[in-house]
């Protein structure tokens, strides 16, 4: 009996050391954007080092991630898990590619902290399929410098619009080539980052009745079209963002040429590590007459449908939104994503990101599964509409046309 017992015992602790060997040799395929490629590998590697559950990240170029990935679901090829551009997780989560995380998510004890833009975004049907990964914010950068020259305050950026066109034209002033303010205004996705802000912190919208209604034709937008086609009528803008598809986004501001450019907080550390001559300060996004709003950028944390090892992937995002994680991805280039500890995750940065967490918690982030079409794509109406009324004549006519094409894109997505 005693050798029964030892064989029955030395069969199970086999068991239970080949079982534990299995979950220490587990790996988890993940996809990233290479947009994300300065801070998802060190995250990762970071992860791994630390824990059984073992993730084989692969970068994949930005422009292709989309299209690569709804291949592979399709096609049952997928990787496990995947960074995600957060507009999109809508889409994939409508077509059934993305897996429920709603019940791992809400029991996460710090849940009521993740990014709510993110969180946003990352639900549909009232389901959660996505979970904050990354996290940029729109904000509004000044040059000290030229604020200076310009008989400004060197430390006191816009709070308003009124301010907005009062510095940009003092600082346009100084002459030469130097301009007040810098936007591309050929790219769609820039101008919903920089743009769309302005409109929400003076009252307005883009989406309403959870993303099912357009709202372009609005006073709001209106206002907000009318203080850049002044910016621009007036010279204050350079002749080259006409046509800039965002190749300029950055490097109009970090020319040293531009007073204002309404950005990503992205700017900040590359700024500071590439351009360390450019005086510069943060500030938000302003509504007309105060206020203030931010558009969250980023990407989602998404499992793809069918893999169910939400062991590991609770193992996993516990880690990415611990302290350790945070400040490691907010020292790589990502704001913090969890709220309650931003600061504690930024403070030995740049004093200029506490402004940019700021912006990340009052975040938003337009809701659709359409959005590609309605906002990205550079046929789309969004897209067409902002030439048109930025730089063209028919204001009116653009925003009543783009409205009504926006509209039947998300009226036909229902059916």
């Amino acid at each position: 009996m005693m050798r029964m017992l030892k064989t029955a015992a030395l069969a199970a602790l086999a068991i239970h050391l080949a079982s534990g060997l299995a979950f220490a040799q587990e790996k988890l395929t993940m996809w990233s954007r290479s947009s994300s490629e300065a801070f998802m590998p060190p995250l990762i590697k970071a992860f791994n080092a630390a824990h059984k559950t073992q993730i084989e990240l692969q970068i994949v170029p930005t422009a292709e991630m989309v299209q690569k990935y709804a291949i592979a679901a399709a096609g049952g090829s997928a990787p496990d898990l995947l960074s995600l551009d957060l507009v999109y997780t809508p889409a994939f989560a409508a077509s059934g590619q993305l897996e429920d995380l709603t019940e791992l998510a809400k029991s996460l004890p710090f849940f009521a902290h993740l990014s709510k833009a993110h969180v946003g975004a990352g639900s549909y049907d009232g389901r959660i399929y996505g979970l904050p990964m990354s996290a940029d914010a729109s904000v509004m950068l000044w040059n000290k410098k030229l604020f200076r020259q310009a008989g400004l305050d060197p430390d006191k950026g816009p709070t308003n619009w009124a301010e907005i066109e009062q510095y940009a034209g003092k600082v346009n002033a100084i002459g030469g080539d130097i301009r007040g303010f810098y936007f591309s205004g050929a790219c769609g996705g820039c101008n919903a980052f920089t743009f769309m802000p302005l409109v929400w912190a003076s009252g307005g919208d883009i989406l309403v009745d959870g993303g099912k209604r357009a709202t372009l034709n609005t006073p709001q937008m209106r206002d907000a079209i009318a203080l850049y086609r002044g910016l621009v009528e007036k010279g204050y803008v350079p002749e080259s963002a006409r046509t800039d598809p965002g190749a300029n986004f950055f490097g109009g501001f970090a020319t040293d040429k531009v007073g204002m450019s309404p950005i990503g907080a992205f700017a900040i550390g590359n700024l500071v590590k590439n351009y360390p001559n450019v005086e510069f300060g943060v500030t938000f996004l302003p509504g007309k007459t105060g206020g203030k709003a931010s558009f969250a950028g980023g990407d989602n944390f998404v499992v793809t449908a069918g893999r169910k090892k939400m062991e590991a992937v609770r193992e996993f995002l516990t880690f990415a939104y611990s302290l350790e994680g945070q400040t490691l991805l907010a020292k790589l280039g990502s704001l913090p994503t969890r709220g309650d500890i931003a600061a504690e995750a930024v403070k030995s940065l740049d004093q200029r990101y506490l402004v940019a967490t700021e912006a990340m918690a009052i975040g938003r982030t337009p809701s659709s599964p359409v959005y590609n079409d309605i906002i990205n794509s550079s046929t789309g109406p969004w897209k067409q509409m902002l030439n048109e009324v930025f730089f063209g004549k028919d204001v009116e006519g653009s925003l009543v046309k783009a409205e009504k094409t926006m509209q039947s894109i998300i009226d036909q997505s229902g059916k």
